[in-house]
């Protein structure tokens, strides 16, 4: 007789992203006692969500990149190099915002497709062409400015970014959680009535629930927490950040072409087999283009997110975001082998590395034991990925 699948297996859970969230938690309630409270006050948490937008907006990407058997070293440098030349048309040109963020998002196209050709047409591995780009952009990001910083001053521009002015308030938080909310139950809804239309066994509706429940109440929780953030000099509440919506549309807008779009099924398939994706028709090297582009085009995003935080372009600007980005995928679950990953699983990927770097700088722990910390970290999720894929496959 066969043996019945577990809850978690019979519901398309990912038990590695059930971990991930387990382990969000515990850090979250160890850095918060060793901190006397300060890690989960709601300034902290909306610090640790801003923080993180930047990271979670290109490893999202970036786990599509690492699925199709491929890697970028240089989004951190080629951000800088954009982000620099964005500040840099504004203050020194006199561009207007819209524009100047458009030719960043030219010249980022124009770097991705350089990279993806060489890759994907002439076959240069891509870890040497954007190793290769990682000093280059990060040189370039100097040259565009002479080293100087750029500052931004248009006031719509720095809302991007979060900040004083970067929150949609109290009540627009909450309409945003109902929404978010209604529509979750209306897919759990909808998913039983497909199921049940096939004739195809369904579980328990209060299990359903409880999987539909708990993700409703920890977008609650976060929601309470970013209404109960107040700037002094300020009479409301700051409510969700913008930065942290541009996050979820681009989260969002991904997970629906890998779900639902004939690219996103390429993708995968390239990262399966790439020899086999190519022989059934699969047009590798022209999807290979396109997922550098995408590359270019959330780059930039992130970018203009970047200045309008810091209010200002300087040529440090992502030095070391390669590691985080990556980071966030792996420990996401995205395999280095490629033909797997999730986006979701990359959001909590960077939740965890940045609530980690977050909770070492409020325990006042040096740089140089961060930077080992963060490393083996790494090295950890590579280590405990290599060993669930030994014990479940790529189930």
């Amino acid at each position: 007789m066969t043996k019945p699948l577990p809850i978690w297996r019979r519901s398309g859970v990912d038990l590695r992203l059930i971990l991930m969230s387990v382990l969000l938690i515990a850090m979250g309630v160890v850095f918060n006692v060793l901190s006397g409270g300060v890690f989960l006050s709601p300034e902290n948490l909306y610090n640790i969500a801003q923080q993180t937008a930047v990271v979670g907006i290109v490893s999202t990407v970036m786990v599509l990149v690492i699925v199709a058997r491929h890697i970028d070293l240089s989004v951190g440098s080629v951000m800088g190099f954009v982000g620099v030349l964005i500040a840099y048309l504004q203050y020194t040109s006199g561009w207007s915002w819209p524009t100047a963020c458009l030719a960043g998002l030219a010249v980022a196209l124009l770097v991705s497709i350089y990279q993806g050709w060489l890759t994907a047409v002439l076959g240069v591995p891509s870890f040497v062409v954007t190793l290769g780009g990682l000093m280059s952009f990060r040189g370039a990001a100097f040259l565009v400015a002479d080293g100087k910083t750029q500052p931004v001053n248009d006031e719509f521009f720095q809302t991007l970014g979060g900040g004083y002015d970067g929150g949609i308030g109290v009540s627009a938080t909450w309409v945003l959680t109902g929404i978010v909310a209604l529509v979750l139950l209306f897919r759990m809804v909808q998913k039983r009535k497909a199921l049940q239309r096939y004739e195809m066994p369904t579980e328990p509706i209060a299990i359903d629930l409880m999987f539909t429940a708990v993700p409703i109440l920890v977008l609650a929780a976060f929601a309470w927490a970013m209404n109960n953030y107040q700037i002094s000099s300020k009479t409301e509440a700051q409510g969700i950040p913008i930065p942290v919506l541009i996050w979820a549309t681009v989260a969002i807008v991904l997970s629906f072409l890998v779900h639902r779009t004939r690219f996103g099924r390429y993708v995968f398939a390239m990262g399966g087999n790439p020899d086999a994706a190519e022989l059934v028709g699969i047009p590798v090297k022209r999807v290979t283009l396109m997922l550098f582009a995408l590359l270019a085009v959330l780059v930039t995003i992130a970018a203009i997110v970047s200045i309008a935080r810091l209010n200002a372009g300087t040529n440090s600007l992502g030095t070391g975001m390669e590691l985080y980005v990556i980071a966030a995928a792996v420990i996401g679950g995205t395999a280095l082998a490629g033909g797997s990953g999730t986006i979701f699983g990359s959001v909590l990927g960077a939740l965890i590395m940045q609530s980690l770097d977050s909770g070492m700088l409020l325990l006042d722990v040096a740089i140089g034991k961060r930077m080992v910390i963060v490393g083996q970290v790494l090295i950890i999720a590579v280590v405990f990925d290599v060993l669930y894929r030994k014990k479940f496959g790529d189930r």
